[in-house]
């Protein structure tokens, strides 16, 4: 019998403890932020998060130590940098594929087709439907880019 598909959460957790034997304390720091980030939003809502909400979670704090590698960089603390450097490559590992520049034009038609767009008043209606299709997979900023020079050429 299969053992049931383990969650991300799961597997964050078992990297955790893996970490932890293996004694690498800045693999283990920036898993246990993530963790500690998950279920401070469990706790906070009152739910479970499945894997797109834990992902959606990475994406985040990938986010903010971008910014900070950026801050840090201007600061001239290499020091720092390395850090979050360091942070980001551990949580990466935890985010879904990237979606290449194809799928990402793929989906972009469709909703377009989907949501009938016409023009920039309804890039809301299409960021909507690939914001869900491409969490975590896709820069949104950039994609919004895509789709805001798609519907200024309406």
């Amino acid at each position: 019998m299969n053992a049931p598909a383990s969650s991300l959460k799961d597997r964050i957790t078992d990297d955790m403890k893996s970490a932890m034997r293996a004694r690498e304390t800045l693999r283990l720091g920036a898993i246990r932020m993530l963790l500690a980030a998950v279920k401070q939003r469990e706790v906070d809502e009152r739910i479970t998060l499945d894997d797109a909400q834990v992902a959606a979670i990475v994406d985040k704090l990938i986010k903010q130590r971008r910014d900070s590698i950026a801050q840090f960089e201007q600061a001239g603390r290499t020091d720092l940098v390395d850090q979050e450097k360091v942070e980001v490559a551990v949580l990466s590992v935890y985010l879904p594929a990237q979606a290449d520049a194809a799928e990402i034009e793929v989906l972009l038609a469709a909703a377009i087709a989907t949501t009938g767009a016409a023009g920039p008043q309804d890039m809301g209606k299409v960021m909507a439907l690939l914001k869900g299709k491409l969490a975590g997979r896709a820069d949104l900023t950039a994609v919004s880019a895509m789709v805001k020079s798609r519907l200024a050429a309406r």
